[in-house]
């Protein structure tokens, strides 16, 4: 009688086909990458499979690039995807030993660093790995209606420390915020009661009608309309958490209203530029989170202002409506370029725009001081400084911006 041969160590961890858990155990890793904020559907799932019988699961790295070709499709997803793939196919005794440590005997040590998405996603996955003898944990059951204190507690959370299903519910939740752009008089007129201007065709049709009598003088007065928007947004890997916020925000915030039309320019910088004012033409939100996420190339990368915001001076220049334009830079202030460059481009910029506002999601820490070499540049060229780290900063913005158009 042969003796079956002894499978590698990799299949063993992924499941190998001949002991019915391949299926299985790629079908649960999808699960957890849904669990975790990764757009993952059954025939995703079915490519993977596919993926597996093409390249095996002899070697674990092989393994998991290519399930990372067919389950990720966007760029701020591949972290979650290898911290995901390195917890759950693991070897079984590293996984006890994690389990021990989780333990209220072991409470107090130090676990593994992972993010918030990822050790909700693992929630489910590790209570199965919990021992019978182990007490089952309290079950509580939550109204779907969240209560005054929870709801409280999410718009005073900061973006970065948000779990996966906190973070969903606070992207919906920024929607729901108005963003009212300051009004300035424009240069077309309207009939009105006030103004310096006579309205003679109406004050003359009206005195034709009293018999050629002038029983009132009807005047010209200013159209008013919102200022000119540009966005600069920082989709460098510090920002991660807060970049598809605060562009759900924008999107939502500036929308058409009440016959209302706000000229919107928006631009995300990295290592480059790229222009997002075509994505955001898209009605739907998510619609334009799709749309913006295929076009930025530089997401997760570094920060380089100087050299974008130079390429907006030669390609975009005339985006910017004279020196009427609101500005909102959305960046942590962690840039990488040169700071002479970057003072010489954010001058232009500063004497092409109405008001240059800076919102820093660094705001969030106590004694925050722009230290660092391109946030000092900012702080010096910036009209204000605001902070966006949560929901309650971003219900203040309005205010704030209103406030400081006023000086």
């Amino acid at each position: 009688m042969t003796q079956e041969p002894a499978l590698p160590e990799s299949s063993v961890l992924l499941g190998d086909a001949r002991r019915g858990k391949l299926a299985g155990n790629v079908l649960a890793f999808g699960r957890m990458l849904r669990r975790a904020g990764v757009p993952v559907d059954a025939a995703r799932i079915a490519l993977a499979l596919q993926a597996l019988q093409w390249v095996g699961v002899t070697c674990k790295a092989d393994a998991g690039a290519a399930l990372e070709a067919v389950l990720v499709s966007r760029e701020q997803d591949r972290a979650v995807f290898g911290e995901l793939f390195d917890a759950f196919f693991r070897d079984p005794e590293i996984a006890h030993k994690l389990l021990a440590q989780m333990l209220p005997s072991a409470a107090g040590q130090a676990t593994p660093h992972q993010r918030p998405r990822v050790r909700e996603a693992l929630a489910p996955h590790r209570t199965l790995l919990q021992p019978k003898s182990a007490a089952p944990d309290e079950s509580i059951e939550l109204d779907a209606a969240m209560t005054a204190s929870a709801l409280q507690r999410l718009k005073n959370a900061d973006f970065n420390q948000l779990s996966a299903s906190e973070y969903r519910l606070v992207e919906h939740l920024v929607r729901d915020i108005r963003l009212p752009v300051p009004e300035v008089p424009a240069r077309r007129v309207r009939a009105g009661s006030r103004g310096a201007r006579m309205h003679w065709p109406r004050t003359l049709q009206s005195a034709a009608r009293t018999g050629g009598e002038i029983m009132a003088l009807h005047r010209l007065q200013r159209r008013r309309q919102p200022l000119p928007l540009l966005v600069l947004v920082d989709v460098s890997g510090s920002m991660e958490r807060y970049t598809r916020l605060l562009l759900a925000f924008v999107h939502a915030a500036t929308r058409e209203r009440q016959h209302q039309r706000v000229r919107r320019d928006v631009f995300a910088f990295g290592t480059g530029l790229t222009d997002l004012t075509p994505a955001f033409r898209l009605g739907d939100t998510d619609a334009m989170l799709l749309a913006a996420n295929s076009a930025i190339g530089d997401y997760g990368g570094g920060t380089r202002l100087g050299p974008a915001l130079a390429e907006l001076r030669q390609r975009h220049a005339r985006r910017l409506v004279g020196r009427r334009t609101l500005v909102l830079l959305v960046s942590d202030g962690l840039d990488t370029g040169e700071p002479a460059e970057l003072a010489r481009e954010l001058q232009w910029l500063k004497r092409h725009s109405r008001r240059m506002l800076w919102l820093n999601p660094l705001l969030r820490f106590d004694g925050y001081t722009p230290s660092a070499r391109g946030a000092a540049e900012l702080f010096k060229a910036a009209d204000a400084m605001l902070a966006v780290h949560n929901v309650q900063r971003l219900h203040e913005l309005a205010g704030g911006i209103a406030a400081l158009m006023k000086r």
